[in-house]
């Protein structure tokens, strides 16, 4: 369920034509209801604690019945305290805002999928940006990048990129409402009556909202233009409602109006950075809490390295003999190699049964 209105700009249109954002990956993959997301969210957080604490006792038996973990409402502050970062790593680098945003995104989106305890948001923030400047067409080198960021070296980048495009399902393009709203402000300078000065105002405000709505769910739930009018009509309730009346003039009232109000309410309710310390304190306690195979030098880790090989180096001999045995029989490229190697990921699966 999303809250998509049929007199959205964006997202009308006719049972004959598909509008671009309809036909976007964001649309079709990255929407959800509020309801939606914290069922996923809660979720993930459950089998996560389920399986850290596996790994706890399969390392020492007893040793997690003292371990307080995070809340999904505890990765969230985190995760949200590092998407507040970014501007300012942005900022630093000169990045344009189509960086900035994208970033943003791709952080929000990882963390659907993955949690704090297995990836700490300080290294995600990193690579997704790095990845957003490549995705957005303003690349930077990794190296230059890394050596403008205290305490990085490029590993720490380059080692979780994979990670992050795999988990945006390697959806990268994002469609934003900073962009919806460049085209709302050409639109009302139009409208009569209005002063170039008043309309400034209120732009540059809703701009300083729509940075704000990054902060919240706004955009796994409306619309990127949805978005857009609404941080609008926080700036100026009269010039969107202005705007939204010369786009529609055959309705007397247009019903995207009707969903402005939900909007700014999650805005100014999610749109502030956490509590500093309420943060600090979760921060702490992950440090306690973190799978232990994530943990370079752990118990826990060194045994999952050493799986991970085993069954690397299982799998290279049985593709090894096989190919052997296709070359001995004369049909190096025919049915028998591909016999062999059927037969090979049918053991592969019964060892990761096993």
């Amino acid at each position: 369920m999303t809250a998509v209105t049929s007199a959205d700009p964006q997202t009308s249109s006719t049972p004959t034509q598909q509008s671009l954002y309809e036909g976007s990956t964001q649309y079709r993959h990255w929407r959800f209801s509020p309801e939606q997301l914290a069922r996923m969210r809660f979720r993930l957080n459950e089998d996560a604690v389920s399986a850290i604490r596996n790994a706890f006792e399969a390392d020492s038996p007893g040793s997690s019945s003292g371990i307080s973990f995070l809340t999904s409402e505890e990765e969230h502050l985190l995760v949200k305290l590092y998407v507040g970062k970014i501007p300012q790593l942005c900022g630093h680098f000169r990045f344009p805002e189509e960086v900035e945003a994208t970033a943003v995104s791709y952080m929000k989106r990882f963390y659907l999928k993955n949690t704090v305890m297995d990836w700490h948001p300080k290294n995600v923030m990193l690579t997704a940006l790095f990845l957003a400047t490549k995705t957005t067409n303003h690349p930077i080198s990794l190296e230059s990048y890394a050596a403008h960021i205290p305490r990085t070296v490029p590993s720490d980048v380059l080692d979780l990129e994979f990670l992050v495009a795999q988990s945006l399902g390697f959806d990268f393009a994002v469609w934003h409402p900073h962009k919806a709203l460049w085209g709302m402000w050409l639109d009302v300078q139009n409208l009569p009556d209005a002063s170039i000065e008043e309309l400034s105002r209120a732009y540059e405000a809703a701009v300083g909202h729509v940075r704000s709505a990054r902060l919240s769910d706004a955009e796994f739930i409306y619309t990127p233009s949805q978005i857009a009018l609404a941080c609008f009509s926080i700036a100026s309730p009269m010039l969107a409602s202005a705007w939204a009346h010369a786009k529609f003039p055959s309705t007397p009232h247009p019903p995207v109006l009707d969903i402005l109000d939900s909007i700014k309410a999650l805005i100014l309710r999610e749109g502030s950075p956490p509590d500093v310390e309420a943060v600090r304190e979760v921060d702490r306690r992950l440090r306690l809490c973190k799978n232990p195979e994530k943990i370079p030098g752990s118990n826990a880790y060194v045994k999952k390295q050493q799986e991970k090989e085993r069954r690397a180096d299982e799998k290279r001999l049985r593709k090894a003999e096989a190919a052997r045995i296709a070359m001995e029989e004369g049909d190096p490229f025919g049915s028998e190699l591909a016999k062999k190697a059927a037969a090979a990921a049918e053991l592969d699966d019964d060892d990761d049964d096993d």
